[in-house]
């Protein structure tokens, strides 16, 4: 059975942010779409635009030393626009690791991504390796 479409570019979306391919995620994401980052520290908050988003990506990657890794677990869709991708997040930054489980709810319209939801299993721990 093929994958599902919504399945296919959120898999398209990960393997380009693990790659460091901007350019690529650049064609997945909407020009107006929003991030939405949890936790309490730098790097969470709502970005707005393609251009907020790929900065804070870029970010994530001068943060970490580009040690920041993320293990696709599994994508799930409900053939209405959505998809979650679940992935354990490891990374170093500043003689600390993080190695939590996470997901990401994607709002897909047509091609392209316009939403995307973070969730984190413990956001505790993401607000200390983030501070």
């Amino acid at each position: 059975m093929a994958e599902h479409p919504h399945a296919a570019l959120v898999r398209k979306g990960f393997e380009a942010f693990m790659h460091g391919d901007m350019d690529a995620l650049r064609q997945l994401i909407a020009s107006d779409a929003t991030h939405h980052v949890p936790g309490n520290h730098p790097l969470s908050g709502d970005f707005k635009g393609q251009d907020a988003i790929i900065d804070m990506y870029e970010r994530l990657g001068q943060e970490t030393n580009g040690t920041m890794r993320l293990d696709l677990i599994g994508i799930c869709v409900d053939g209405r626009g959505h998809a979650v991708g679940m992935c354990r997040v490891m990374a170093e930054r500043q003689g600390r690791q993080l190695d939590d489980t996470g997901s990401i709810i994607f709002r897909i319209v047509g091609d392209k991504v316009t939403d995307l939801d973070e969730c984190v299993e413990d956001i505790d721990k993401n607000n200390e390796f983030w501070a």
